[in-house]
C-alpha cells in the first residue's frame, strides 16, 4: 500500500469516526434540557403515585407524610433516596424538629426512568435545586437490593 493510499484511508477512517461520534455522543441535547424533560415526565409520575400523600406543594401531611422540600432525604444522598421508592419507608423521621410516622408503600412496580423522573421532579422542585437522578443509578440500586439469582 502507498503512503498516499494510506492517508486517504487513515483520513476517511478518522471521517467516519467522527461522524459516529456526533450521531451518537456529540448530538445529545443539553443537560439542562435533559433535566427539564425529566423533571416533566417526573411531574406526571409525581401526580399519580406520589400526590396523595405528600400533597401537590409537596408539603406533606403533619405528623404522618414528611415535606420534601429542603430535606437531607431529598437533597442528600440519591442511593438512599432510591431505596426509599423501591423498598418503601416504615420507620419515624425527624425532619426538622418534627416525628412523621405513616409508612410509605414500596414503589418497585415503577420502571428505572419512571423512579429517575420522579427524583429528578422531587429534587428540583418544592423550592429544591439538586442533580438529576439517572436511570443507570436507579437500576444500579435496583440490583443491588435485588441481585440477579441464577
Amino acid at each position: 500500500m502507498s503512503i498516499k493510499k494510506a492517508i486517504v484511508f487513515l483520513l476517511s477512517l478518522l471521517l467516519l469516526c467522527a461522524g459516529l461520534y456526533y450521531l451518537f455522543k456529540g448530538h445529545r441535547k443539553p443537560e439542562g434540557e435533559n433535566i427539564q424533560a425529566s423533571v416533566n415526565n417526573g411531574k406526571k409520575v409525581y401526580t399519580q403515585v406520589c400526590l396523595a400523600c405528600h400533597m401537590a406543594d409537596g408539603g406533606g401531611v403533619p405528623h404522618m407524610n414528611p415535606p420534601l422540600s429542603n430535606t437531607s432525604y431529598v437533597l442528600g444522598d440519591k442511593t438512599a433516596l432510591i431505596k426509599i421508592v423501591l423498598n418503601g419507608f416504615n420507620e419515624d423521621v425527624q425532619i426538622n424538629g418534627k416525628t412523621y410516622s405513616n409508612n410509605m408503600t414500596p414503589h418497585a412496580d415503577l420502571s428505572d426512568r419512571q423512579i429517575a423522573d420522579v427524583l429528578t421532579y422531587v429534587r428540583n422542585s418544592f423550592g429544591n435545586k439538586a442533580s438529576a437522578v439517572t436511570p443507570d443509578e436507579v437500576k444500579k440500586v435496583r440490583r443491588m437490593i435485588s441481585p440477579i439469582k441464577n
